[in-house]
């Protein structure tokens, strides 16, 4: 037995310690931001992002990683525990970095451009020491996030409870008169495709493109949503929202502008228009942005509302620092059957080219090659010498 573990040790060789991998030192230039959605807008490929936000939500995570940084340091902590946020495994899986460092004062220290170095968790600029945070990585980050998985019951609750408290202050959502104002856009009897910025809201409306082109329904763009729309080529029919995420180009673009404003009619977003010199329409009302604009589709006679990328379950409403859904129920049961969610639909069809069309397409090409032999004197000529050659040497 001994020297049968002998020779086994002997085949396998010598044992090799594996040292750990080290990540090297990243340098470049710094853009810092307290609103994530607003400095997306202005982030070039390359470059290291600061960020102060709690909770990192995934679709202000995807945003971040497709602006093409090559990390981003937040002075805030990228998950408190309070729910499970998916924001820094979506920029671990990215390739991006991700560095916590709570409290750090990068804002003071540092302006748009200057060049930083991030090593590990250290940030340093011109040598000196500003921040000495931990790197996020795929495994700290995926096991992070299991465990405040465990910890969703504690979430869940404290928030059907809070769902269940507002549903009975804001009743009039179900049964009560809504005072909403007049617009122009036309829905009566028309489709309304209503598009939030939301998970899988770009990959769900590249799939619903067909059915855009044979439909026209009205497009409503929500925020942000806006954007998306005209990204796969279409112009949104009305912008309605607080107006901090639509580009300017989106605002200017023609489009019916409706700002959700507070019950009290405080509208912020209208600040931003009348600087922009858009006069939008003031839609006071209690709720979302999206319940604002799936209402105003529906009292105004929408014929059917499909939503894309609409806020439905407890880490969306969470990571949007809402502690209840209170009024997007009860938006949905005022509404019923006039609506149709989409969230996920390019999961479950993903359109793509199918054998018949292929075959159609190499026939068609087949045809058009016939057609342009025969109506060609030159090409039938050299057909014609090709199968003379042909038949010499066969001996034909």
């Amino acid at each position: 037995m001994a020297l049968l573990s002998r020779a086994r040790a002997l085949l396998r060789g010598p044992e090799i310690e594996l040292e750990p991998t080290e990540v090297p030192p990243l340098r470049g230039r710094v853009r810092l931001g307290r609103r994530t959605k607003d400095l997306v807008k202005r982030l070039r490929p390359g470059e290291i992002a600061v960020i102060d936000h709690a909770d990192l939500d995934r679709i202000a995570a995807e945003d971040l990683a497709a602006s093409g940084v090559r990390a981003v340091i937040n002075v805030a902590p990228s998950s408190t525990g309070r729910y499970p946020n998916p924001g820094p495994l979506v920029l671990a899986r990215a390739g991006v970095r991700l560095v916590d460092a709570p409290a750090a004062p990068l804002f003071a220290e540092l302006h748009d451009g200057d060049e930083i170095v991030v090593d590990e968790g250290e940030v340093r600029a011109n040598g000196s020491l500003l921040a000495a945070g931990r790197v996020i990585d795929l495994d700290a980050a995926s096991e992070q996030l299991e465990r405040q998985r465990e910890r969703l019951d504690v979430a869940l609750a404290q928030f059907a409870e809070n769902t269940i408290e507002h549903v009975r202050e804001e009743g009039e959502l179900l049964a009560g008169e809504i005072d909403l104002p007049a617009v122009r856009t036309e829905f009566r009897g028309r489709h309304a495709l209503i598009v939030v910025r939301g998970t899988t809201y770009r990959r769900d409306l590249r799939t619903l493109r067909a059915y855009i082109q044979d439909t026209r329904p009205v497009l409503v763009g929500v925020d942000g949503g806006a954007d998306a729309i005209i990204e796969e080529g279409f112009e949104p029919d009305m912008v309605l929202g607080d107006m901090d995420s639509a580009t300017d180009a989106a605002l200017r673009g023609g489009a019916e502008l409706v700002v959700h404003a507070y019950p009290d009619g405080r509208a912020p977003g209208a600040e931003r228009l009348a600087g922009l010199g858009l006069e939008p329409v003031v839609a006071p009302a209690i709720g979302t942005s999206q319940d604002v604009a799936m209402l105003l589709a529906h009292e105004n006679g929408a014929k059917l509302i499909v939503s894309v990328g609409a806020h439905f379950n407890l880490t969306e409403f969470l990571d949007k620092n809402r502690a209840g859904m209170s009024s997007t129920f009860l938006t949905r049961l005022r509404i019923g059957e006039t609506l149709v969610d989409a969230k996920g639909v390019s999961r479950l069809y993903n359109p793509g080219v199918r054998g018949w069309q292929m075959w159609a397409f190499l026939a068609a090409s087949l045809a058009v090659i016939v057609i342009v032999v025969l109506s060609s004197p030159a090409l039938d000529e050299f057909l014609d010498l090709l199968w003379l050659k042909i038949k010499v040497a066969l001996n034909l």
